[in-house]
């Protein structure tokens, strides 16, 4: 039973470290950044007030993005990431260029 437990857990481990990702980013491409968010980027995290740019470098291009009806005359968009290996998937919601709402299972 052990060796069961201990071949599924080297399977599982195996099959998500091939679904991780290159990094996304040049550290001269971040440089201009906050650092706070720079720290950010090089975690894979996102916080609420991100730019698009910084989600990118991030989390790498969402799996879709749907530009909405604008609000109060401000741009409103809605990104999807679906295969995230860690995060599962995630819903982003940016208003003017800012990261406004995240939401998503994990």
């Amino acid at each position: 039973m052990k060796k069961v437990i201990l071949f599924v857990l080297v399977l599982a481990f195996l099959l998500g470290a091939g679904c991780t990702k290159a990094v996304r980013y040049s550290e001269e491409e971040i440089k201009s950044f906050p650092p706070e968010a720079q720290e950010n980027i090089r975690k894979g995290q996102i916080v609420v007030g991100m730019s698009p740019q910084e989600v990118r470098y991030a989390w790498g291009s969402p799996d879709s993005v749907r530009i909405l009806e604008p609000y109060e005359g401000k741009q409103l968009e809605e990104w999807i990431y679906s295969t995230l290996p860690v995060y599962g998937t995630r819903l982003l919601l940016f208003y003017d260029n800012k990261l406004i709402y995240s939401r998503g299972s994990f």
